[in-house]
């Protein structure tokens, strides 16, 4: 499958590119060009309407990977530099490349949202669809407006949208050194970090999963094995996703 990943060359990006391009043919829309210089390459803003439409170009779906200005779930600071960086790139671009793809003919992508789209100071956070979205941050704020974009995107344009409340990021080797010594932020809050591998294959399993039924649904992608703090039932249903790299901690 040939995929469009939009913002492709910030961090989530460059984690998960090495294991999508050993199933799929990959193409890049980002202002930097990505890690691996043998991915296609489209230089353009997501808010560029050229940009995007020459992107979309023979593609087959998108993933969403765009980002600035991210906050974690706990905080209400904000300045207008993030409130201007958030808005506009996760609820006006992300509209007008979601019109523009189906417009193409791209009715099938991932979403990338965050878990930051709630409030984080939860001991445990159940079914996707019974937390509500009520982050104090302006970027988990936008991100969930983003969740509504998506939706409405499902119901009146016939897309299929998975999203993809990702936490955690991390490269394998600050996963491990974050699993070995975990620690809780300055906020109170404590993040079950999220190996490379792990969310690659959660992105993996997301466009497997597409369809041609409309729909949105979102997703908990996060570290949390045991299920302690959250559902993971539904990444399983749907994607057939839980985490596996704690099988690399040693005993």
């Amino acid at each position: 499958m040939k995929l469009l990943l939009v913002g492709g060359a910030g961090h989530v990006g460059k984690l998960i590119t090495p294991y999508l391009k050993q199933q799929h043919s990959l193409r890049v829309l980002d202002l930097a060009p990505p890690a691996e210089p043998d991915v296609e390459f489209v230089q353009g803003s997501a808010m560029d309407p050229e940009a995007i439409r020459k992107a979309l170009v023979g593609v087959d779906a998108f993933v969403w990977l765009a980002m600035r200005s991210g906050q974690g779930g706990m905080s209400t600071h904000q300045d207008v530099e993030a409130i201007l960086n958030n808005y506009d790139l996760n609820t006006k671009a992300l509209h007008l490349f979601l019109y523009l793809a189906q417009e193409a003919g791209v009715k099938r992508g991932v979403y990338t949202t965050s878990m930051s789209v709630h409030f984080r100071g939860r001991d445990f956070y159940p079914a996707e669809e019974t937390v509500p979205l009520d982050s104090p941050s302006v970027y988990g704020l936008t991100k969930g407006l983003g969740e509504q974009i998506c939706a409405y995107f499902a119901r009146w344009f016939g897309m299929d949208i998975l999203g993809l409340r990702i936490s955690g990021p991390r490269k394998r080797a600050d996963f491990l050194a974050q699993r070995a010594d975990p620690k809780r932020a300055g906020d109170g809050s404590f993040v079950h970090p999220l190996d490379e591998e792990d969310m690659a294959n959660a992105y993996l399993g997301a466009v497997n999963a597409l369809g041609n039924e409309p729909r949105y649904e979102s997703i908990y992608i996060v570290g949390d094995e045991k299920g302690v703090e959250h559902d993971l039932s539904k990444a399983e249903r749907l994607i057939g996703w839980r985490p596996q790299a704690h099988r690399l901690l040693a005993d």
